[in-house]
């Protein structure tokens, strides 16, 4: 009698977390997911950040959302004059980094070596007030610079009309602003990651490839250069340049690439003594300073420029003019401009966010994608206004901006008025340097870009990362940046359509000794239940795209144990259990499967059985009406409970 109570009382305990599964409360509508999602973006902590009191007033609601906007806000008030000593610090050895770096990859993105310094004043400023990364260093970085120059060129030729080329850059620039600003505000983030990791590293490597490659140009001293930017373009323009030079009797000058390799062997000195020994940190930073002083020296003094070392001449100074009314949103390349600083806000976040966040796990905080997004694309859309082109968040400066010492968004604040003071005083002074050194500084900074540690562990890892990793790599290589990067996604796509058509399905076993029920092929120990398949689908979603797959399957194995002679000895399969506790969605082409699926078992005698359907997959059942075609004491909470009601079954019908 006692044992009987307890069979009673175990079996309403069942029946009772059964009824929990079906009498889950309906999800959300769309409609209120989408607002809620808008909500959070705009008050990220929802009515407890901006409403979490009713005693606040609406001036204090207004100051605390205008707090989350600017985060500056809330750490200046506690901000230190010994902070202030590091940051000080930091600002000046950035700064010293960024005054050559900017001039040489304003040259790689084909505008006036002013604009490359222009992008280090305003887009730092904006972004130390908005931005939530205390390391992060802000400009113009060699990756952007070289997409800009391969796709603007394509709409606008940079020699033949240089105004209007530079009025489609910061058009480019604008547009960049806008889809980052839209990204944040909307919660588009999503759309960034479509540019995988692997694929990144490729395209980085391709990319530097590609730049050091240019490079080529002022190093040797080439007047005529190709345009296009793939490997084989690039070397075939070096070889007929200087078989056109040595055709025409002219002499080759070799100054040029004597000062430049001499001055790229001095920094890659500095940067391994600074590597070996941390109390030097400061002087990799100072070498590209130290390289155009010097090199620019020794050009005035020499007069090399007559003896046809190249110079980079005349270099405007003084604040940063307004560019608003050289913004081309009403002509014929908007969408152009569009499609390109598209590229350019994807690449320029997914570099900026990934600086940000390895520095910021060091330091051991958190770092705000979405706001991010809305302050890289609030400095672009002002950079835009004022005649910078698109700046974003450089790994090498960063580094140097880390080991310096930086608290706070000062150190930028700081590198910003340095820069514009440079712009004030000493840009007539700048009218000597060497084209050589600004290519030997683009070249210092190429192997940072290049990781093959990180490429062989991904082919190390996964075989289909590396593909989408060396498949950029190629793309950018010998063909364009856009299709470097499409072949990239593509790939990246195709990994995963691969993975919801076939998506993993597992036979289930009890480990012994325990409760839990495991794949029978990850662990060989787990026991089968006579006469029960218990079945786990591995997926996100059934739907259109692999319904029909996971029917088959299920009927494929159902068939294979009848069939089967040793398993038709430990009798027939009488019930097929599917633990859901991993599909999170279900289509109409999902549910059209599951009831099929379930028609053509029942036609064999074999019942089929639910466990633990995620709250919308529930909910969708119940309104297809599949709960009440498979009965409602066929749903169950844990896969324990549907084998124990499944033999009890077994028995009744025995």
């Amino acid at each position: 009698m006692r044992e009987q109570a307890v069979f009673h009382l175990e079996e309403h305990g069942q029946t009772e977390r059964s009824q929990w599964v079906l009498d889950s409360p309906n999800p959300p509508p769309l409609w209120e997911k989408i607002f809620t999602s808008v909500k959070e973006t705009i008050l990220p902590h929802g009515n407890k950040f901006c409403f979490s009191s009713k005693r606040k007033t609406s001036r204090g609601r207004a100051f605390s959302c205008f707090q989350n906007l600017f985060p500056i806000i809330t750490w200046l008030r506690d901000y230190k004059a010994s902070e202030f000593k590091d940051d000080l610090l930091a600002g000046l050895t950035l700064a010293s980094l960024s005054i050559p770096q900017s001039i040489g990859y304003a040259t790689l993105a084909k505008v006036a070596p002013e604009y490359g310094l222009y992008t280090s004043v305003i887009p730092p400023l904006i972004y130390a007030v908005m931005g939530s990364s205390r390391e992060i260093a802000i400009g113009p970085v060699a990756v952007v610079s070289m997409l800009l120059s391969s796709l603007v060129p394509k709409v606008e030729d940079p020699v033949a009309n240089a105004h209007a080329y530079r009025n489609l850059v910061f058009t480019v620039t604008f547009f960049t602003g806008i889809f980052q600003t839209a990204f944040g505000v909307f919660r588009l983030g999503f759309l960034v990651d479509f540019l995988s990791h692997a694929a990144l590293v490729g395209f980085m490597a391709g990319a530097a490839v590609i730049i050091g490659l240019q490079q080529l140009k002022g190093l040797l001293g080439i007047s005529h250069f190709t345009s296009k930017t793939d490997v084989v373009s690039v070397l075939a323009s070096v070889y007929k340049s200087l078989h056109h030079q040595i055709a025409s009797g002219e002499k080759w000058n070799p100054l040029n690439f004597v000062l430049g390799c001499s001055f790229l062997i001095f920094i890659l000195i500095t940067r391994f003594i600074g590597r070996r020994n941390r109390k030097f940190f400061w002087l990799p930073a100072v070498a590209p300073l130290l390289s155009v002083i010097l090199s620019t020296l020794i050009v005035y003094m020499s007069r090399a420029d007559k003896h046809g070392v190249n110079i980079i001449k005349h270099v405007k100074g003084g604040l940063n003019p307004s560019s608003l009314h050289q913004l081309q949103l009403h002509g014929p390349h908007v969408g152009q401009a569009a499609k390109i600083g598209l590229i350019c806000a994807v690449i320029a976040l997914t570099e900026a966010i990934a600086v940000g966040r390895s520095f910021a796990s060091i330091k051991g905080y958190h770092l705000d994608g979405n706001k991010e997004m809305l302050s890289m694309g609030f400095m672009n859309i002002a950079g835009s206004l004022t005649s910078c082109y698109v700046a974003t968040g450089s790994f090498s400066r960063t580094a140097v901006n880390f080991s310096a010492g930086c608290q706070t968004a000062v150190s930028n604040i700081v590198m910003a008025v340095t820069v514009f003071l440079s712009l004030e005083l000493f840009t007539r002074l700048l009218y000597y340097t060497p084209v050589a050194i600004l290519a030997s500084i683009i070249l210092s900074a190429l192997p940072g870009l290049i990781d093959l540690s990180e490429a062989c562990y991904i082919w190390k890892v996964d075989k289909l990362d590396f593909l989408a990793c060396i498949g950029a790599f190629l793309g950018v290589l010998f063909a364009t940046v856009e299709i470097g990067l499409l072949v990239a996604v593509i790939i990246s796509f195709a990994k995963i359509l691969i993975q919801s058509i076939r998506p993993g399905i597992e036979v289930l076993g009890r480990v012994p000794r325990t409760e839990a029920f495991c794949d029978v092929t990850q662990y060989p120990m787990a026991i089968s239940t006579q006469g029960i398949t218990v079945i786990r689908i591995s997926s996100g979603s059934l739907c259109f795209a692999n319904a029909n797959f996971v029917r088959e399957r299920i009927l494929k194995w159902v068939s294979q144990d009848e069939d089967d002679p040793k398993e038709a000895t430990k009798g027939r399969v009488q019930a097929v259990i599917l633990d859901m506790t991993n599909l999170m969605n279900v289509d109409t082409s999902g549910i059209l499967a599951l009831e099929e699926l379930h028609k053509r078992l029942l036609s064999r005698g074999v019942e089929l059985a639910m466990v633990n359907p995620r709250w919308l997959v529930i909910h969708k059942l119940k309104l297809a009406h599949f709960v009440d075609k498979i009965g409602k004491e066929w749903v169950f909470l844990t896969v324990g409970e549907a084998v124990d009601a499944c033999l009890s079954a077994k028995i009744a019908r025995a």
